[in-house]
């Protein structure tokens, strides 16, 4: 791919890649003739560095973590997918996401019988505990494609910020991304979010470089944008805003003597054509499940009126698609439970995912967005870059805070990847203060992270007291989404193996008989018989009323098992 060089250069013409040595005297300037003659290995050698550590992180995670809430469904269609060219699972997300799982998956050979014909859920229940299958190894297999993607996104960010403030301001964008303890936990289990914002950020990035050689970047901003679309429906609302950046870029791209009517013209027909390789990249991704393109609508799909209805109908894509969509705007009219700072409501709070996203965030990765935003905004060179890094994420998490669904950061995964980038820009500066701060910033993201190792999924910040107090604040795929079955067998044969009565409220998708576990149900006998050990997850507990929580209160908590469940110790 062609190099581009970075916005801010040196006064002498040079890209600031690793700083200005103007006022360093003789002697610094032969440091400086020696480091640049040697930094393209140097670069190299970091670059895998970050990544190595990021694979580390996320693989050593993978293994130890059994299925969340949402990764059997994913497993199940995408081995349908791929056995029986079906679209009859999952239809509320697009299929690409999963035929990315499904590259991996079919490396575990699974057994599966064809036409099963119960529900999305039954269908992970079935592949992964009835039919002889082992979980470990299917799951592991069906999470190392998205591994690969989530390290190869992160190469996107390193180029996006090399771009825009060379090659340190890259390598810092890519340190926070690689240190990210949400993009460790999603890019680490079968899901769709890190591969959804991966797609987006490269879109942007495409249309940045499309400034400068459109026929060559456009069409591929097209295809990573259709291939967002074709992930996750959550990121249409930035296809407004990409259209507008590719006309925008091609305007930019060939200013001259030519009438701006003609400008225009031409610049629309880009963004049309932007568009049309988006939809034939969601058709694509469709006919590869099902050649015939078979679909049956599913009982469930809801009617859907007024402005949102017209929009699907509007819409030129497959009608597996659409119905998808009516699914996704039922679930939106669904009342959903929510906790935050140890508020139990129902509905949604709109600013939910910001404090979220301040709570389970690096404080110095906090700085820096922040620092990183002001810098653009501040650097004449940079301002031009403000819709690419700043706007798109920004619709998307706009978009995101008036959703029903107060669940998790993860349907806000594209602010870390974007502001990653963002951040990197607090070398537009181009003073000594500023590549320390950002040194020292990017050091204390890396040790809260390191630290909390391997349990990045409960992770919160140092001001909120670290993953042990997270399920204070958060539930759900924030803190508990059931990864911890596996470590909850291990800790009750290691430490309790006498415990004859143990008590089980399990919020997840695993089947704890499966991993030797065999708690009986408190909620289905009456208060006085359940003594002994009560294991609860700690979602579950922060929606615990009635029964439950007189349960809890009458126990002591005794044990933590990843920081998502909690044992106790009921006289």
């Amino acid at each position: 791919m062609h190099a581009q060089r970075s916005l801010l250069t040196a006064d002498d013409g040079r890209t600031a890649d690793f700083g200005a040595a103007s006022d360093g005297g003789h002697e610094g300037r032969l440091r400086w003739e020696r480091l640049r003659r040697h930094r393209r290995p140097l670069l190299a050698l970091l670059v895998v560095t970050l990544l190595a550590q990021m694979a580390v992180a996320m693989v050593t995670t993978a293994v130890r973590q059994t299925p969340t809430i949402d990764e059997p469904v994913y497993v199940g269609t995408a081995v349908v997918y791929v056995r029986e060219h079906s679209l009859r699972f999952n239809p509320e997300h697009p299929p690409l996401g999963k035929l990315i799982v499904a590259t991996g998956a079919v490396f575990a050979h699974p057994h599966l019988k064809p036409g099963f014909a119960g529900d999305q859920g039954r269908l992970g229940r079935r592949l992964l505990y009835e039919s002889g299958n082992d979980p470990w190894r299917v799951m592991f297999w069906a999470r190392l494609p998205v591994i690969v993607v989530t390290l190869l996104f992160g190469l996107v960010v390193f180029g996006f910020a090399s771009d825009l403030v060379g090659r340190v301001g890259g390598l810092a964008a890519l340190a926070l991304y690689t240190f990210s303890p949400d993009l460790i936990t999603n890019g680490s289990l079968a899901t769709l979010d890190v591969p959804a914002a991966g797609f987006v950020v490269t879109a942007a990035w495409m249309l940045w470089r499309a400034r400068r050689r459109p026929p060559a970047y456009l069409p591929l901003a097209g295809v990573a944008a259709g291939a967002a679309v074709a992930t996750k429906m959550s990121t249409l609302p930035a296809v407004p805003v990409l259209l507008a950046l590719a006309a925008w870029s091609y305007w930019r791209a060939t200013g001259g003597t030519a009438p701006r009517w003609r400008r225009a013209a031409h610049a629309l027909a880009a963004a049309a054509g932007v568009a049309l390789v988006l939809v034939a990249v969601v058709w694509a991704v469709y006919l590869a499940v099902d050649p015939r393109l078979r679909w049956t609508p599913p009982a469930n799909v809801p009617a859907v009126h007024g402005l949102r209805g017209l929009l699907i109908d509007w819409l030129p894509l497959p009608d597996a698609y659409r119905d998808g969509m009516r699914i996704q705007f039922g679930f939106e009219n669904a009342r959903w439970r929510g906790f935050l700072f140890g508020r139990l409501y129902t509905g949604a709070l709109w600013y939910y995912l910001p404090a979220a996203l301040l709570v389970k965030t690096p404080l110095g990765m906090l700085a820096l967005w922040l620092a990183g935003a002001a810098a653009m905004a501040a650097a004449p060179p940079l301002r031009a870059a403000v819709p690419y890094v700043l706007v798109v994420p920004a619709v998307l998490l706009a978009a995101a805070m008036q959703g029903s669904r107060d669940l998790g950061v993860r349907y806000a995964l594209f602010v870390p990847v974007f502001l990653a980038v963002a951040a990197a820009c607090v070398l537009a500066l181009r003073r000594r203060w500023a590549y320390a701060v950002t040194a020292v910033l990017v050091l204390f993201v890396a040790v809260s992270s390191l630290r909390t190792y391997p349990y990045y999924l409960p992770y919160s910040n140092e001001a909120f007291g670290g993953p042990s107090q997270t399920h204070l604040r958060l539930h759900d795929s924030n803190v508990d989404w059931g990864q911890d079955l596996g470590r909850l067998a291990d800790r009750l044969r290691q430490r309790y193996p006498r415990e004859r009565d143990v008590w089980l409220v399990y919020k997840g998708s695993g089947v704890p008989s499966w991993y030797g576990i065999h708690g009986r149900d408190p909620l289905k006998v009456r208060p006085d018989r359940v003594h002994g050990l009560l294991v609860v997850s700690d979602t579950s507990i922060a929606k615990a009323e009635g029964r439950l929580k007189r349960l809890i209160r009458g126990s002591k908590a005794i044990d933590d098992v990843g920081h998502s469940i909690t044992i106790f110790r009921r006289p």
